[in-house]
């Protein structure tokens, strides 16, 4: 139960049972308004979190990287120091800068923030000072923290780590710049953004991330940034494990292939089920059963497909082109017999395993679509907060590095906590009560009985 990880009591219905007790709401009414306690805060986590932030130097980088972006010696907010103020309240769940708002009624987080919130104009006016330099820099931070989990990882030599490449839309109300009409399968016509993020699957941390506008499709363009992104994560890895790159049909792109055989990693890619590529599985004869049916007719079968596009001419090692059918997956229906439903899917590899192993290693690709909809839902990374696209585009980053940042701080000081999504980690161990006091050594927090920060200070 998740109550116990946050200091809840178990529930008490089998006694009670047995006592014939019943459970009586008390009547409200009852209680008086006793005085106000300035010293109250909501977010006492945050406490424990700074905690951890400033021992990995977090604070510094900042500071270090993103100082020189208000250099006046009239500064009285330092651009490391707004940026840390918003990581903040991104972490405990704003998703907008006009949260802050907000939080500047509560004491922990004015006294985190130095003593004092800004104006939000200010910090809208901070997050128009990113330029294209500020958010590579910003990019790769978001980066480096997704990524630290990663270096650690010890797996059997040859065991594959997936990087995971998607885009999503992001519907934005107002004229926001770089919000156009795009490819929107939900809201045709509607301005928005389209995102692209890259994940590894085993860690579920983002590694790579670019705002882009909503009229943008994957394209070659899009190349470097993405060989970029596998450069860092293949750098990263430790040298008995092998990198797997997986993107949808947007990804059947010969700059995207020779990129990935440059950087010499593998790959799966969906394919994009064109008329020759249509005729070619029409024509495969050589089809393996891998799956059957109680009475014994199948129902999953798979073959490599003989086929080439032009554009592939010189690419080394070659691309293997597999084809799965199947009765009960999800995929493109294709009259391949008469009276039988099958449903198609081919896929792009140049790894020389099993075929059938291949196809189902693809399938883990769908948890990015879970960390998206973690993403939208409570980082609120569809969420535009300025006018401006750089604007935007640095407030992004620094959602998905506050998101990457919890996602370390819990698997470095709460290991106990199961892999929950992050709106039971902010609940747990963000947004929980305290008391702020003032004693002689300085200052106190009080914290609930059974509560998981403790451990956070006894360390």
């Amino acid at each position: 139960m998740r109550r116990i990880y946050s200091g809840g009591k178990r529930g008490e219905g089998h006694r009670l049972q047995q006592q014939l007790r019943r459970v009586r709401r008390p009547d409200p009414a009852v209680f008086r308004l006793g005085p106000s306690d300035p010293n109250l805060t909501g977010v006492a986590g945050l406490v424990g979190l700074g905690v951890y932030l400033r021992k990995i130097g977090l604070d510094r980088q900042l500071h270090e990287l993103f100082g020189a972006l208000k250099t006046s010696p009239r500064v009285v907010y330092p651009m490391g120091a707004q940026l840390r103020l918003l990581l903040d309240a991104f972490a405990v769940g704003e998703t907008r800068v006009f949260g802050v708002e907000g939080l500047a009624s509560d004491p922990l987080f004015v006294h985190l923030a130095g003593g004092v919130i800004p104006s939000i104009d200010t910090l809208y006016d901070d997050l128009n000072r990113f330029d294209e330099e500020a958010l590579f820099r910003l990019e790769a931070l978001m980066s480096e923290q997704g990524l630290a989990r990663v270096s650690g990882m010890r797996r059997p030599p040859g065991t594959f780590v997936h990087l995971d490449v998607d885009t999503t839309v992001t519907p934005v109300d107002g004229e926001h710049e770089g919000a156009l009409p795009g490819p929107n399968p939900r809201f045709h016509g509607r301005p928005s953004f389209h995102p692209m993020l890259a994940r590894i699957a085993e860690t579920d941390t983002v590694v790579g991330a670019q705002l882009r506008p909503g009229d943008t499709g994957f394209g070659d363009e899009d190349v470097p940034m993405v060989r970029r992104w596998v450069a860092r994560a293949r750098k990263t890895l430790h040298k008995s494990l092998e990198l797997c790159v997986r993107m949808d049909a947007g990804g059947d792109c010969a700059a995207l292939i020779r990129a990935l055989n440059g950087e010499r990693v593998f790959y799966i890619l969906k394919a994009r089920v064109t008329p020759d590529l249509y005729a070619a599985v029409l024509q495969a004869a050589d089809w393996k059963t891998t799956d059957e049916d109680a009475n014994g007719a199948p129902i999953r079968q798979v073959t490599e497909v003989r086929f080439s596009r032009q554009v592939w001419a010189g690419l080394e090692p070659n691309v293997r082109v597999i084809a799965v059918r199947s009765l009960e997956r999800q995929g493109k229906q294709l009259p391949l017999f008469d009276g039988l439903d099958w449903t198609v899917q081919v896929f792009l590899t140049n790894r020389p395993d099993d075929a059938d192993d291949i196809a189902w290693d693809y399938d883990g690709r769908a948890g990015i679509e879970a960390l998206l909809a973690d993403l939208k839902g409570f980082s609120g990374i569809g969420q535009a907060s300025c006018y401006g696209f750089h604007a935007n585009h640095a407030a992004f980053l620094l959602k998905l590095l506050a998101f990457n940042l919890l996602d370390r701080y819990v698997h470095t000081m709460h290991p106990e906590l199961p892999r929950w999504r992050t709106g039971w980690r902010r609940r747990t161990l963000l947004c929980c009560p305290g008391r702020l006091s003032r004693s002689g050594r300085g200052r106190k927090l009080h914290l609930p009985p059974g509560s998981p920060l403790g451990r956070v200070f006894l360390e």
